[in-house]
C-alpha cells in the first residue's frame, strides 16, 4: 500500500526537488553577481526532464515514466521489527529507498552571457532575478498540485460512503 502511495507522489516529489536545487543555484548566482570570474550555473529543468524520460524508456503506453531519482521505496525483508508488548504485531517488512542518487539532477550548465563583463563574471542580475521568480512560481504550482492530490486521497480515505 505504501509503495503505491509513494509511486503516486514520486514524480511530483522529484520535480519539487529539482526546483529546490535550481533555486539554490539561482540564489548562488545572484549572491556572486559581483565576484570576478564567477560563472553563472543553472539546470535546465525541461531538458533534464526530457533526458530522464528518454533514458527511462518514456515511450510507454501512458507516455510518461518516472524519473530515475523518483523511484518509489521498496519493501525489503532485511530486518525485523521489535515487539515490545504483547499486543504489538510482529513483522519483517521494512521500507528501503530504491531510487537513484538524489544529487543526480542532470549536468550543471554554464550560462552564456548576453553581455560579457571585463572581470569574467557571467551573471546577468536581471536575468537571474527573472529566472528566480519563474522557478519560485513553478515550485509553488507544484506544491499546490501535490497538496490537492493529498487532500483528494485523504477525502477518499475518510469518506463515509
Amino acid at each position: 500500500m505504501l509503495d503505491k502511495l509513494d509511486k503516486e507522489f514520486a514524480f511530483g516529489r522529484e520535480a519539487l526537488d529539482v526546483r529546490a536545487y535550481r533555486q539554490e543555484l539561482l540564489s548562488s548566482n545572484i549572491a556572486n553577481a559581483d565576484t570576478p570570474g564567477y560563472k553563472a550555473r543553472d539546470v535546465d529543468f525541461s531538458t533534464a526532464l526530457a533526458g530522464a524520460l528518454k533514458q527511462g524508456g518514456g515511450a510507454s503506453a501512458s507516455n510518461a515514466a518516472t524519473l530515475k531519482m523518483a523511484q518509489p521505496v521498496s519493501i525489503s525483508s532485511g530486518a525485523s521489527m521489535a515487539v515490545t508488548a504483547k499486543g504489538h504485531m510482529s513483522g519483517t517488512s521494512t521500507l528501503a529507498a530504491s531510487g537513484g542518487p538524489s544529487d543526480d539532477y542532470g549536468r550543471l550548465a554554464y550560462r552564456v552571457p548576453s553581455q560579457p563583463s571585463l572581470d569574467g563574471n557571467t551573471v546577468d542580475l536581471d536575468a537571474e532575478r527573472v529566472q528566480f521568480a519563474d522557478n519560485a512560481l513553478h515550485f509553488e504550482a507544484g506544491m499546490t498540485v501535490l497538496s490537492s492530490q493529498i487532500k483528494s486521497m485523504l477525502s477518499a480515505i475518510t469518506s463515509n460512503s
